[in-house]
């Protein structure tokens, strides 16, 4: 029986065609302040597209109760990531950070829990010190997003702030994010009370650069693997 042969050009043309339609099947985002819209319609006050994993953060600060409202919003790592957005009141890393974490459950509905991070190992669900009063989650075309009010200490003025995003899920735990440079500069400091400039930052704070990346962590990680299968078996 004879075996059926393809020229390396048409093999490549295939693999550049798949690639192709898997790419559309995976539409890029690129996300921003002014593209984000939200469900509720909500407007918060303040936002700022954040320098590192593709995200944005609005938010809005009522000195009157000392309450802080966001909008976390970020591509997960993979489909069956997580994302996450916390304050750390005693550092500017992940040690310490008072966060929010969102992801499917079991059955595939968000939610949100809440982690007192003290260690870069396993992490446990737990109260958090601030008083976290609604929460919530949401997930579509590939983003995910953390809708959270939690009541500050009273006369705060800025928080040191970390967000986050990771591959899995196990056993309703978050698995352990990756250590590229975009996840170890994903920290910040907010002051609460400044106003928004053009370009997302907080009055008073450092200019935050938009991001470099435009497409999300899902399109990346298995588009790379069709390109270089493609590759490899052209040469």
């Amino acid at each position: 029986m004879a075996l059926l042969r393809y020229s390396p050009p048409f093999f490549f043309f295939i693999c550049l065609t798949l690639t192709s339609l898997f790419l559309q099947s995976y539409p890029v985002h690129s996300l921003n302040c002014a593209s984000e819209k939200f469900t509720n319609k909500k407007v918060y006050s303040n936002c700022t597209d954040l320098p590192t994993l593709n995200s944005t953060l609005h938010w809005s600060f009522t000195p009157q109760n000392s309450s802080l409202s966001v909008a976390f919003i970020a591509p997960p790592a993979t489909p069956n990531g997580w994302i996450a957005w916390a304050i750390n009141p005693t550092g500017t890393g992940m040690i310490g950070s008072q966060a929010l974490i969102a992801f499917k459950n079991s059955s595939s509905s968000m939610v949100v829990k809440t982690y007192n991070i003290t260690t870069y190992a396993s992490i446990v669900e737990g109260k958090i010190s601030f008083e976290v009063l609604e929460s919530r989650a949401e997930h579509s075309d590939g983003v995910m997003k953390i809708f959270a009010t939690v009541k500050l200490p009273e006369k705060m003025t800025e928080v040191n702030h970390v967000w986050q995003v990771g591959g899995s899920v196990k056993d309703g735990v978050p698995v352990k994010h990756g250590f590229l440079p975009a996840n170890m500069q994903a920290m910040g400091k907010l002051q609460l009370e400044g106003k928004a400039q053009s370009n997302g930052t907080t009055a008073g704070s450092p200019a935050v650069a938009p991001s470099t990346s435009s497409s999300s962590g899902i399109t990346g990680i298995y588009v790379i693997p069709i390109f270089f299968s493609c590759l490899f078996g052209f040469f």
